[in-house]
């Protein structure tokens, strides 16, 4: 996980100042593990108003180390991340953890799909889905 260091580092890197209400959030957030909703995260800093944490959470987005994830009922979720590269994300369907991953490749793809259709692609998010090394073991896969 993200450590506080490097979310207080990055929040001053953008201009920002780091407020009480988005150290608690912060704080908040990290305690909530490795993936939440932004529901969880306004019901885990009580202190903090309903409009500050959305605005923190798109700050912290917006300086790489917030990302958004989708869960596996389909609602969108969150996580912490010190990757601050654009990236995709490996998820357990079994327990819920997320790895972070960077291909190349994948990008390259991607950019000749949109050449190939005429699509002026402006960003895309991909999640894949399986079973981690953990749950694999625990569930005899392989």
């Amino acid at each position: 996980m993200v450590s506080t260091r490097t979310l207080e580092r990055r929040i001053a890197d953008s201009g920002r100042r780091l407020t009480e209400p988005r150290r608690q959030l912060i704080e908040a957030m990290r305690n909530l593990g490795d993936h939440f909703t932004a529901d969880q995260a306004v019901q885990a800093a009580p202190g903090v108003g309903r409009a500050t944490v959305f605005r923190t959470m798109r700050l912290l987005e917006e300086v790489g180390v917030l990302c958004q994830v989708v869960l596996d009922d389909g609602a969108v979720g969150y996580r912490l991340t010190d990757n601050a590269r654009h990236h995709h994300h490996l998820i357990c369907s079994q327990c819920g953890a997320t790895d972070d991953f960077a291909s190349a490749g994948i990008e390259d793809q991607l950019a000749e799909l949109g050449r190939q259709a005429g699509f002026d692609i402006h960003g895309h998010r991909l999640e894949i889905y399986g079973l981690c090394t953990s749950c694999n073991e625990e569930l005899g896969c392989h």
